[in-house]
């Protein structure tokens, strides 16, 4: 590509010049059609900004790299992304390069003391570095002699055990499918991904309750349904495209229930900016009923609706409980509605903070529907209490029958584009005996039987000293991990760290004894080998797999595929004698599709099916057919005390949250324009009667302390220094600030009960002035 000359980029980062102005009560429209004509122009250039807004999401286009909201059957739009698409588009399609001689300007030092923003928005990599003991700068390293240096590091370890790879979302699933196989072949199941600090929570409540720990709804389901539930989540924000989705179902008559701490713009108003109404109208109101719940009271909300449901039901029996489906496809069913029916009501209010007449009138919407969808995000899956709270979810709609039907079911909404394609390939830790022996018996090999390490996990065995080499194949593990300083110091205690990025992040500036930079492509990235043209394909949110084609020249030759990367290392760690043929997987990516469809269940025929128009959607057994792969053979209600978080006194709730100017710890700008946030990060949003309460006013800068009682009782302290204090209508008790800065007040043992996710929705905290 025509590259912009390497020099540094200037990002202007004063934190004292942030501005708070009212919050925006509408999401999208002419602006957001603005906002991503203006990043594209400026980090890609006008021919080929065309080039790749044009192709995102389309059939024959590349699957974008932000969120994995899937696209609708049929016909495509034109402009078939988001704002916050086109940023991430932007962001990797850049001309802006960064090479050796960055690297020469800018000291180790040096870079750990720069902003992520400022690491971002220099531009993509192009070559591979290396960073040996003693060094100040990272240097060139030849590609074949990195690889050597990785498997002679790994060879040097006592067990393959003390080796971590980790995989972010954005790996295609040839590759994650290829990257388990190399690891598995090596010898160990550490294998931690973004999904164990998100939805986690998600896959271990649905397990349990469904026997399938993914939804069980289509984007058509959603237009479909006549009730839609939307806890915890920001689709302003997180997921646009679903607001057009949503905006379909209400024109269908469906009304919207949104839960959340605060008020989102995307959930107020929609302007879909492809619509004359969205242009230059008032746009379309999206909920019909917001519940301003306290951070963590979901589950109480859900078992107090659960309650008046069953009440309901006496009142007009079988109108409201799905009697007929409890009994034919359900187990426990007994004990959650004496369990249920003893819920006290005083006790739901206290929890979530909302009044008696709005639970009865959700109650009542929820009665009277005959297809609901229930979404939720990670305002549900990061507190303690994630999985019950889940299961709360579940019981609510397996008692109305709201599980296998059109219209109807459950929507995890998963943040990141394929994370889920990850897991399905088998980056999973614990991977169950059926994919194991599938997948020994296609290769002549033996994995490992003895459960892995998760990310949590990860960072207590590199901690102390239990694992000594770090691989991340994408993703910034430093920024998006929890306690900040220990995992850190973690990364630092390795022999080796190994990171295979498309631009620089956090996680290059703290780093092991030696440490690696792999360039890699990106999903608009054109992929050749051979002189062939390659296809990888990526699963959405809802199960649907489909292919993705990048077109764009890539930064430089020296960048490589995550596939190609992954063979090429294998080849030399495993040795030429090894079962897999890795040589062929690296030349031909059709091969590698093939040993999915012999490996990985419902992918049958890969090569044929995921050609289709639309690709094809992997089975569901819950949704196609209402049969239960469960413990018990049929859908399992849950039994759990009920729990939530209280605010102790003189303290703070915290939940952390992107900026709209954000996707994950990538920060595409400074800006938060539906909160009404311009030129900075670190604020903190607080209600207006804990400002007063605690003597403070808006504007004032504060230090945010996070108070963790650990296994001992004892009360540990961590802090994150500056904070503005900005008035938002959050509830009394609640606050909310940015991640990745607020990620050093989350203690790394503050997590999830079962699930083993960091609770970054519910921090307790004090405001000490700055």
């Amino acid at each position: 590509m025509d590259v912009v000359k390497d020099r540094d980029v200037d990002v202007g980062y004063d934190e004292h010049a942030v501005v708070a102005t009212p919050p925006k009560r509408e999401a999208a429209g002419v602006k957001a059609v603005l906002v991503s004509l203006q990043r594209g122009l400026a980090s890609m250039g006008a021919v080929r900004t065309a080039a790749a807004l044009a192709r995102v999401n389309q059939r024959h286009g590349f699957d974008c790299p932000g969120c994995a909201w899937p696209e609708e059957h049929g016909g495509r739009k034109l402009a078939e992304f988001c704002e916050n698409g086109a940023k991430a588009v932007a962001e990797e399609a850049t001309k802006r390069v960064v090479t050796a001689d960055f690297f020469a300007r800018h000291s180790i030092a040096d870079l750990q003391a720069r902003p992520e923003h400022w690491l971002s928005q220099q531009g993509r990599l192009a070559q591979p570095m290396v960073l040996r003991p003693g060094d100040t700068h990272y240097r060139p390293i030849d590609w074949d002699d990195a690889y050597r240096l990785i498997a002679d590091e790994l060879h040097a370890l006592d067990s393959p055990d003390q080796a971590v790879f980790y995989t972010s979302g954005r790996t295609s699933n040839e590759a994650a499918f290829l990257y388990q196989l190399m690891v598995r072949s090596f010898g160990t199941n550490n294998l931690p991904d973004c999904s164990n600090m998100c939805h986690e929570s998600s896959g271990a409540a649905l397990v349990d309750a469904i026997g399938v720990g993914k939804g069980s709804v289509t984007v058509e389901d959603v237009t479909l349904a006549d009730l839609i539930v939307i806890a915890g989540q920001n689709p302003g924000t997180n997921h646009p495209r679903m607001l057009s989705v949503l905006e379909k179902a209400k024109a269908n008559g469906a009304k919207i229930i949104a839960v959340n701490p605060l008020p989102e713009a995307g959930l107020i108003r929609f302007k879909d900016p492809q619509k004359l109404h969205g242009m230059i109208g008032h746009g379309v109101p999206i909920a019909d009923e917001f519940v301003q719940i306290r951070l963590g009271g979901d589950m109480a909300l859900f078992a107090g609706l659960g309650r008046l449901l069953l009440e309901a039901d006496d009142r007009a029996p079988g109108s409201v409980v799905d009697r007929d489906f409890i009994a034919a496809h359900c187990s426990n069913f007994a004990e959650y509605e004496a369990h249920t029916r003893a819920v006290d009501l005083d006790t739901v209010l206290d929890a979530t903070g909302i009044s008696r007449e709005q639970l009865h009138r959700v109650a009542d919407m929820m009665a009277q529907s005959q297809r609901t969808v229930a979404c939720w995000a990670m305002g549900l899956t990061q507190h303690r209490h994630a999985v019950p709270m889940i299961s709360e979810i579940t019981n609510v709609l397996l008692m109305r029958g709201m599980i296998g039907k059109p219209g109807a079911g459950l929507c995890p909404v998963r943040g990141h584009s394929n994370v889920q394609g990850d897991r399905t390939m088998g980056i999973w830790e614990k991977m169950p005996e059926t994919f194991l022996s599938a997948l020994d018996a296609r290769f002549g090999i033996v994995s490992p039987r003895k459960h892995g390490l998760d990310t949590v996990d990860a960072i207590r065995a590199m901690r102390d000293g239990r694992a000594k080499v770090f691989m991340g194949m994408g993703g910034n593990f430093a920024s998006a991990t929890p306690d900040t300083a220990v995992t850190e110091a973690a990364l630092r205690r390795c022999s080796l760290t190994v990171q295979v990025s498309t631009k620089l992040n956090r996680s290059h500036v703290v780093h092991g004894s030696t440490a690696l930079i792999l360039p890699s492509l990106g999903r608009t990235d054109r992929d050749l080998q051979g002189g062939v043209k390659q296809l990888v394909s990526v699963e959405d949110s809802m199960s649907m797999v489909h292919l993705s084609r990048g077109s764009l020249h890539p930064p430089s030759d020296q960048v490589r595929s995550e596939v190609a990367i992954v063979c090429q290392l294998a080849r030399t760690l495993l040795g030429p004698d090894h079962p897999v043929p890795w040589e062929r997987f690296n030349n031909d990516y059709d091969t590698v599709r093939d040993a999915i469809a012999a490996v990985v269940p419902g992918c049958e025929d890969y090569n044929t099916r995921v050609r289709q128009p639309d690709g094809f959607q992997l089975p569901h057994a819950p949704r196609d057919a209402r049969e239960f792969p469960t413990s018990t053979g049929k859908a399992n209600f849950a039994v759990n005390p009920l729990q939530w978080v209280p605010v102790p006194d003189g303290r703070l709730v915290l939940q952390t949250l992107r900026s709209h100017d954000q996707y994950n710890t990538t920060i595409y700008g400074l800006d938060d324009r539906y909160r009404g946030v311009k030129g900075g990060r670190r604020v903190v949003f607080v209600n207006p009667a804990d400002i007063a309460k605690f003597g403070l006013k808006a504007g004032d800068r504060v230090d945010l302390v996070s108070e963790f009682t650990d296994g001992d009782g004892v009360v540990q302290e961590r802090r994150a220094k500056d904070f503005m204090v900005v008035e938002y209508c959050t509830p009394v008790g609640n606050a909310a600030a940015y991640y990745p800065e607020t990620n050093a007040l989350v203690a790394l043992d503050h997590v999830a009960a079962k699930s083993n996710t960091p609770v970054s929705k519910a921090i307790v905290v004090r405001l000490e002035p700055a």
